[in-house]
């Protein structure tokens, strides 16, 4: 299930380009996971740093969290009745066609941009989101003689340019699925419904068990459902899929309160409350988010809703045959939840201190190792003229500091930023925090680092430092 999401950049107005993010040497071709592909100095502006994560695949790393929260979620809904087919293994690089033109993302859309994306050349990308997938596994339920399978997982990296700090970072894990019936046996939609709500109750009544506190609304107001389902239909498939969202949120969080370090068991709770949000989605209508209270906040988890006909129909459907639901999250976010991991990059550390404090298939409380200081940095430039001006997005900036300093920066943050009044010229001042999570990193280091971030800001983008 597609879910764009747009955060608020600071965008530094475009004059003009007058290079793209390579310099002039960017090589003719890439190879990436042994397969080469054309550069295009127009589009070209993904990184040697990035490209280093692709085939990490953190969701298949036996004992790490993102693989345990995958591996959880999978066993859970196919413990009901073994319906779900699961996609680990698509490669991230798709064409614009996969990831955009397909799903009808307008031309103009930020998620399209340079800025947001990261583009191999013209034609091919790293991935942005794993809906690039959806309408292929869509195709392939449809073509499969098998009809027991009428569901399917997708799990995989995805690739965003985005700011930085401890709850960003430019990959991450994405999962979405999809269930789907023939409108022909409502009796099958039926029978699944009951299997999964006797599943549940069968929960209920077992030890560690933990009690869902469920705010629920069901009205229809504002959230409507599709001309071509009836309200029974509506009422059974959204049903499925809120019982089957309830069942993981119930076992992941029976896991954690089960292995919860605390200093006094008797302040366990076993007891906790979720609530349905409407909303809306580009591929889902009536659409929800399922949100649950911990530790004092309301935490969203979850985006899903039930599939629209335009979905089924482009991969090959019959008009009004089909309904089904899906929901679409990001493991990494929910891993760090669980887990209670601090800083994203933690999920990408090679330090043993970090792995050997997890095991499959349970979910455990991160033990701290070491709080390495932090150095902080500003970096003061003035926009150049209008002449010499390069189009300049915050995204830029922070890819040039992944660049250079990799997993050594917790956060860059815009601190300052004015214009000044008789000349018009446009100041910003940018604070970074060099810190380690498996080391101390000294001054020199730090010093050093921060003037080849100047340096390559300044040979870019023409900016002058104050």
């Amino acid at each position: 299930m597609i879910v764009l999401l747009s955060r608020s950049k600071t965008f530094i107005p475009s004059f003009r380009r007058v290079f793209a993010y390579y310099s002039t040497s960017l090589p003719n071709t890439l190879d990436i996971a042994g397969k080469k592909y054309d550069t295009d100095s127009n589009y070209t502006n993904v990184t040697p740093s990035i490209l280093s994560h692709v085939n990490e695949n953190l969701h298949l790393r036996k004992h790490h969290p993102i693989n345990t929260l995958r591996e959880l979620i999978e066993n859970t809904l196919n413990s009901v009745d073994n319906t779900f087919k699961t996609y680990n293994s698509f490669s991230p690089i798709v064409t614009t066609y996969q990831n955009f033109d397909v799903l009808d993302i307008p031309v103009d859309h930020p998620g399209r941009s340079k800025s947001d994306t990261y583009y191999i050349n013209k034609d091919y990308l790293l991935r942005t989101h794993t809906s690039a997938h959806e309408l292929e596994c869509f195709h392939d339920l449809l073509l499969q003689e098998n009809i027991t399978n009428r569901g399917f997982l997708i799990s995989a990296d995805v690739y965003r340019r985005d700011e930085i700090d401890r709850t960003h970072y430019p990959v991450f894990y994405q999962m979405e699925g999809a269930r789907i019936w023939d409108r022909s046996s409502l009796a099958l939609l039926k029978s699944d419904l009951s299997k999964l709500e006797n599943k549940l109750l069968d929960i209920d009544k077992g030890k560690n068990i933990i009690r869902l506190i469920v705010q629920d609304d069901v009205s229809l107001e504002g959230n409507p459902k599709q001309n071509y389902m009836t309200m029974e239909e509506y009422d059974l498939c959204s049903r499925h899929l809120k019982r089957s969202i309830e069942l993981l949120i119930k076992q992941a969080f029976a896991q954690k309160i089960k292995n919860m370090t605390t200093a006094d068991i008797n302040q366990t709770t076993t007891e906790l409350n979720v609530r349905w949000i409407k909303t809306s989605f580009p591929w889902t209508a009536p659409s929800w988010e399922i949100e649950v209270w911990w530790n004092g906040e309301w935490l969203e988890l979850c985006g899903c809703g039930l599939i629209k006909q335009d979905v089924l129909l482009k991969a090959g459907y019959r008009s009004d045959s089909t309904i089904g639901w899906a929901f679409g999250l990001g493991l990494d976010r929910i891993a760090m939840l669980l887990f209670e991991i601090p800083d994203i990059r933690l999920l990408w550390t090679k330090d043993e201190r970090f792995h050997q404090q997890f095991r499959d298939g349970a979910i455990t409380s991160f033990k701290p190792y070491s709080k390495y200081p932090g150095s902080m940095r500003d970096m003061a430039f003035w926009l150049p003229d209008e002449s010499l001006y390069v189009e300049l997005h915050e995204n830029d900036i922070m890819e040039i500091v992944r660049s250079v300093a990799g997993n050594l920066v917790e956060s860059v943050k815009l601190i300052d930023k004015y214009r000044t009044p008789d000349t018009n010229r446009t100041s910003l001042c940018y604070r970074i925090n060099y810190q380690s999570m498996d080391r101390n990193i000294t001054n020199q280091e730090v010093n050093k680092l921060q003037e080849l971030v100047q340096d390559q800001l300044m040979s870019k983008y023409n900016v002058i430092l104050r």
